[in-house]
């Protein structure tokens, strides 16, 4: 049975002559399966649709092996369905074939079509698969290093905490300390002369013998050397502690700064409710005795 030339199986197939010549061309006429490849290969080209232009000598529509030594069947003579090969002995044509011929090897050649675009599915399917791989494994890069990134700045931000409550730790003991060195320097400078003069104001006023219906002068003021001072907080709670006389405000601020339930960081001041007064910094360096906080006092914090 005589056989389709490769140019003819493509057109019977349904494809465009134009593209059909490219593809013989650009395969050397080595056969359908070639051409079909490079066909399916070359679909989506811009210049696909261009107007085929065929080599000098070139000749298209002929079987491989049926070259002739004197004279190739045109592409003009192909396209009309003449299938002339010429031998060295000179035979006859080869008998054209018969549409049953025809239809069936359209089909055989549909089924390789068939069979050459499911294996050109499923490898555009494996590569598709292969780039989802790739940019799952990218994103999960980049994720990572988005993850160490914010990791770090937690990091650095804990560590700026803990110096900054390092750092609040050291001066509020450096307050300590400073009030401590001047309860040692006021009880150095005010200890000596305090006892005796307590106690020559603690002796009693004796009556003149001369003028025994006077009254005398009056009793004199009693020195108090301690102050219970009760401070009332921001929340309503009430603490209560003993300081010196001669020690300053700011001894209280820090009582409360450690001992209250005062927000760390926040800053206050205090305040003597009855009669309504508002210390001041300067206020904070005064011995209670001159602030008139002696024997007692209650006091209110408040906020800056």
């Amino acid at each position: 049975m005589a056989e389709l030339t490769t140019l003819e199986s493509l057109l019977e197939m349904g494809f465009d002559r134009n593209r059909a010549e490219k593809a013989v061309a650009n395969t050397g006429n080595q056969g359908i399966e070639q051409a079909m490849d490079w066909l399916m290969e070359h679909e989506n080209d811009p210049d696909i649709d261009e107007p085929y232009v065929p080599p000098v000598g070139n000749v298209l529509g002929g079987t491989a092996d049926s070259q002739s030594t004197t004279e190739q069947p045109s592409l003009a003579d192909t396209a009309e369905g003449e299938n002339i090969s010429y031998d060295d002995g000179g035979e006859s044509a080869k008998r054209p074939m018969t549409e049953e011929e025809k239809l069936e090897q359209v089909k055989r050649l549909e089924e390789l079509m068939r069979v050459k675009q499911a294996e050109r599915r499923e490898r555009e399917r494996a590569e598709e698969l292969e780039r989802e791989k790739q940019r799952r494994k990218q994103g999960q890069e980049l994720q990572q290093i988005r993850q160490k990134l914010q990791d770090d700045d937690m990091k650095k931000l804990a560590e700026q905490r803990r110096r900054e409550k390092m750092e609040d730790k050291m001066a509020r003991q450096r307050v300590k300390e400073k009030i401590a060195r001047d309860r040692e320097e006021r009880a150095q400078k005010f200890g000596g002369g305090g006892p005796t003069s307590t106690a020559t104001s603690s002796q009693p006023a004796q009556p003149s013998p001369s003028s025994p219906t006077s009254h005398g002068p009056p009793p004199t003021k009693k020195e108090y050397d301690e102050s219970r001072i009760q401070v009332r907080l921001l929340d309503g709670s009430i603490i209560t502690a003993v300081f010196k006389a001669q020690e300053p405000l700011a001894a209280v601020r820090v009582y409360v700064q450690v001992n209250g339930n005062t927000p760390e960081g926040q800053d206050f001041t205090l305040l003597s409710p009855y009669p309504r007064h508002v210390y001041t910094e300067l206020d904070m360096e005064k011995p209670l005795k001159e602030l008139g906080l002696v024997p007692s006092a209650s006091l209110v914090v408040t906020k800056k």
